[in-house]
């Protein structure tokens, strides 16, 4: 793994550890804003999303399974953001201003998260290394066919000249 991916992705995971950490043992602080937006068992919503927070984070930070720790991450970024930050509905300017920085920064989070899981580390990705092996494939059906084709001329020729 390069010096970079070594230190960007336990940096960016840091915050979801840590928060997922945080909502495990404090899921009440965030139950509120889950139930303002309409959902039931909002404690337990708060619990699973908090998990799936820490071993995506924590699959992140550790290299394991990097591309599926981003998505598990983003799919979690993705409710935590408008539920936790909808400036949209705020009264207050001031209290707008800090939801909308905090919901663009998540917002930014997730890019990084999306372009973490489509990062192959240098290695070659699966729909790329798909479409080389069905061409190659493709391509020696298509040889072994000119070459039955050929032969099997070749062979009716033959049979005429002797019939």
């Amino acid at each position: 793994m390069s010096p970079i991916r070594s230190l960007a992705r336990p940096m960016m995971a840091a915050m979801f550890v840590t928060g997922g950490i945080d909502a495990l043992r404090h899921p009440q602080a965030r139950a509120g804003a889950v139930e303002e937006a309409g959902l039931d068992n909002a404690t337990q919503l708060v619990r699973v999303n908090a998990g799936a927070m820490l071993a995506g984070g924590l699959g992140l930070a550790t290299g394991r399974l990097p591309r599926l720790s981003a998505l598990v991450l983003a799919g979690t970024l993705v409710p935590t953001t408008f539920v936790g930050h909808p400036f949209w509905s705020e009264k207050d300017k001031a209290a707008r201003k800090q939801q909308q920085i905090h919901f663009f920064k998540n917002l930014g989070m997730l890019g990084g998260l999306l372009m973490t899981a489509a990062d192959t580390g240098g290695r070659e990705s699966i729909p790329h290394a798909a479409g080389r092996i069905s061409r190659r494939s493709a391509d020696k059906t298509a040889k072994a066919a000119d070459r039955a084709s050929k032969k099997a001329k070749r062979a009716g020729k033959r049979l005429s000249v002797v019939g």
